[in-house]
């Protein structure tokens, strides 16, 4: 979960502005987090009290009205809907804010049916499923497999059975602006399957260009179940979160054993 907030927060100066610079600053003067933080705080949120998950979205949202980048035009119409219905959005925000469910629950069946409930409210075309459903059960099966390898056994078995046994030749090119789950979500898997470890993979989905920061929140989100967070990178994330947020993370770890 953490994971996604870092890729956000460290993404956000460049999603309309993408870098080539390989050296860039983790955390530079323009690092803040954006939507995607407070979605995947809204999701993490709904599993620790019940609320559903379209409510506790609408909550969050209105709470941070004008995050940085902005909402999307449909989500925020949905947002501030008299009677909201889902919107059938095949879009990457069903599989970047879907993270938390992919360490709230003990098998892969619970995993699945709450991604595809997170999704929902919002994104309820079939692509938006298979997005965050992809996400969430990644995040589970390495989490709960002693030395992981990214790409082998179920997780090669997860991403080809949702994106076809040749999703890799189909990834979006470097620097187009892909906002879809079915572009954004394999790209996410092949960065990580390429990364050494949870900086270098959050550094290359920044470097990737296009939609930086909801990219660099999805890798986050399979990096840190992978590898984890270096302590320095957490702390200087909490750092920049406000005080809600990082109540609920706190809340989130002492509930499911999040770490």
């Amino acid at each position: 979960m953490l994971g996604a907030i870092i890729g956000d927060i460290v993404g956000s100066p460049y999603e309309f502005n993408n870098t080539s610079n390989p050296r860039f600053p983790l955390f530079g003067k323009e690092s803040e987090f954006t939507d995607d933080t407070i979605c995947t705080i809204a999701v993490a949120d709904a599993l620790l009290t019940g609320e559903s998950f379209g409510s506790a979205l609408r909550r969050w949202g209105r709470k941070y009205p004008n995050p940085k980048g902005a909402y999307g035009g449909s989500f925020n119409a949905w947002l501030h809907a008299v009677s909201p219905m889902p919107y059938n959005s095949w879009g990457n925000g069903a599989a970047m804010r879907v993270s938390p469910v992919g360490w709230a629950f003990k098998s892969e069946a619970a995993t699945l049916r709450a991604a595809i409930a997170s999704a929902a409210p919002t994104h309820n075309h079939v692509e938006g499923l298979i997005g965050a459903s992809a996400v969430a059960r990644a995040i589970y099966l390495l989490r709960t497999t002693d030395s992981p390898s990214f790409l082998n056994g179920e997780v090669a078995a997860l991403v080809d059975a949702s994106y076809g046994k040749d999703w890799a030749k189909h990834v979006p090119a470097r620097g187009v602006f892909d906002e879809t789950c079915q572009g954004c979500v394999p790209l996410a898997f092949l960065i990580c399957s390429e990364s050494g470890g949870f900086e270098d993979a959050i550094r290359r989905a920044v470097l990737y260009g296009g939609d930086s920061d909801t990219l660099a929140a999805i890798v986050g989100s399979l990096a840190e179940a992978r590898w984890g967070i270096p302590e320095e990178i957490k702390e200087k994330s909490l750092g920049l979160l406000p005080s809600d947020m990082r109540s609920v993370i706190d809340e989130f770890s002492n509930k499911f054993g999040y770490k």
